[in-house]
């Protein structure tokens, strides 16, 4: 059995599940991915299940009832993945958006070079976006800036999606009481990770824009992004999170 697990929520990903599933398994480093599938009507299950006879033992999907947001689908696969008794947990997007050959970049920096959550960044070298519209390229951009600010962390791309979780660090954070879940859900995963003491390493990758399928970003993702950093701040300042006991 792989130590890794590749998590990625879906939900009307028709056009490219069969090719980021096949493209993962096609690496050099072995990887099993779960599926985390929000009831979609284009039929993105049945394309998964269609292919877990060639993948056996590698290939898994949980059905949830319906859209229930990024935040809720990934703690989800969290907990499902612990259970499973993974090591290395990543997020990923189904829409090529993520390279998964940087899955191995992300790995190496969690087993070799001692991250205990692993950032596929954006920023951390200029700024590595294609396809993007230039206004969503200075708001994503503005947006961590903006959340460096008013968190204090210091981490380049604080809004990315592209993750590896170590398990300790799943296994310490409270994931019942993960508070977001569109796109302030990343931006609550790395506060709380950095206020525990955990070692943040961020590795340059480059973000393209899905060619295929529709963007699940919105105003209201957004919107809560903003608002939800200053009461991550507020609470972190209320609550003091301890970092845990080295």
């Amino acid at each position: 059995m792989s130590d890794c697990l590749v998590i990625i929520p879906t939900y009307n990903e028709k056009e490219n599940i069969a090719r980021i599933v096949r493209k993962v398994f096609s690496l050099t480093k072995e990887f099993n991915i779960l599926i985390v599938e929000d009831n979609s009507p284009d039929g993105t299950a049945d394309i998964v299940k269609s292919l877990m006879p060639e993948f056996p033992g590698r290939l898994f999907i949980e059905e949830r009832q319906g859209k229930l947001g990024l935040g809720t689908a990934y703690i989800h696969g969290f907990k499902w993945a612990l259970k499973q008794g993974y090591s290395f947990i990543f997020e990923m997007d189904a829409d090529f958006s993520h390279n998964p050959d940087d899955l191995i970049k992300l790995y190496d920096a969690a087993k070799n070079h001692g991250g205990d959550l692993v950032i596929g960044s954006r920023y951390i070298v200029g700024v590595n976006v294609v396809n993007w519209p230039m206004g969503r390229v200075l708001m994503s951009y503005v947006a961590s800036v903006y959340v460096r600010f008013v968190t204090r962390m210091k981490i380049m791309d604080t809004t990315a999606g592209f993750k590896c979780y170590t398990r300790k660090v799943l296994e310490t954070i409270d994931l019942d009481k993960v508070r977001f879940t569109g796109y302030a859900f990343q931006i609550e995963m790395k506060y709380t990770a950095w206020k525990l003491g955990f070692k943040i390493v961020e590795v340059p990758i480059i973000f393209t824009d899905r060619t295929m399928g529709e963007s699940k970003m919105s105003k209201g993702i957004f919107k809560e992004a903003v608002l939800g950093v200053i009461s991550l701040r507020w609470r972190g300042i209320l609550k003091r999170i301890k970092p845990r006991m080295a």
